[in-house]
């Protein structure tokens, strides 16, 4: 199966704030990883793609809050933020990102047992769906495959629709990424194909972009602004939980 390879062609811009200055200043217990100090507005600073923050700490647990947002055309949810803690735990932490909207999350450990991840990884977006219905004792989420790569014009539609009617109703949604050379999300590895979870928790539908909270924080990019067009390719042969 080939891989559409969607160049990406924005930088990362590296924000600087009084609250990431306040983040990054270092020997400051609070700041440090698995506390949350502040609370990070990120469309204060834009919503292209490519937009990113960074909270000066990188280490595995590292937690902030980010705030949300809601205007005409953008709408952002307010979660708390973790980096993942295992290089395998992408699943876990992506879960608990996307739970934090609506509820005081288990941790990453504790959803890694529900979630049945191993060293391998979460073997499959159902798996993510499940748990976030269990914990949220709804029946909201459902597994949306998306086998086609590159993805049909439906697939895309109804991508759109789910984010956009996911993000209203304050429900983040978790997706099972690909990410080869050429196509892939600020900072990451350049060299080699990644296979991921993420959550997305906002959008904006001037610019036609989506937010990422991202768990792997490669090269510090945390919270950033992608493309619509960019998610839908990374997501087959894949799928999500929205």
């Amino acid at each position: 199966m080939s891989r559409r390879r969607l160049p990406t062609t924005l930088a990362t811009a590296l924000v600087t704030s009084t609250a990431l200055i306040a983040l990054a200043t270092p020997g400051v217990a609070q700041d440090g990883p698995g506390a949350v100090p502040v609370s990070v507005s990120v469309t204060q600073f834009g919503t292209t793609g490519g937009t990113a923050v960074v909270s000066g700490w990188n280490e595995p647990g590292t937690r902030f809050h980010v705030a949300g947002t809601s205007t005409s055309a953008t709408r952002t949810l307010e979660i708390d933020y973790q980096v993942q803690e295992t290089g395998y735990w992408c699943g876990p932490a992506a879960t608990r990102i996307a739970l934090s909207a609506r509820i005081a999350p288990p941790s990453q450990a504790t959803l890694a047992v529900q979630l049945g991840t191993h060293v391998g990884g979460t073997d499959h977006i159902s798996q993510v769906t499940g748990v976030l219905n269990a914990n949220l004792g709804t029946g909201w989420y459902e597994t949306k495959e998306m086998p086609n790569d590159p993805p049909t014009q439906a697939q895309k539609d109804l991508l759109w629709r789910d984010i956009v009617l996911d993000i209203d109703n304050n429900y983040p949604l978790v997706t099972n990424i690909v990410a080869p050379p050429g196509n892939q999300p600020p900072g990451y590895p350049p060299d080699q194909t990644i296979y991921h979870y993420f959550t997305v928790i906002g959008y904006d539908d001037v610019n036609r972009t989506v937010l990422i909270a991202d768990p792997a924080s490669f090269g510090g990019n945390q919270i950033y602004w992608l493309s619509f067009e960019q998610l839908a390719s990374l997501i087959p042969p894949k799928g999500y939980a929205a």
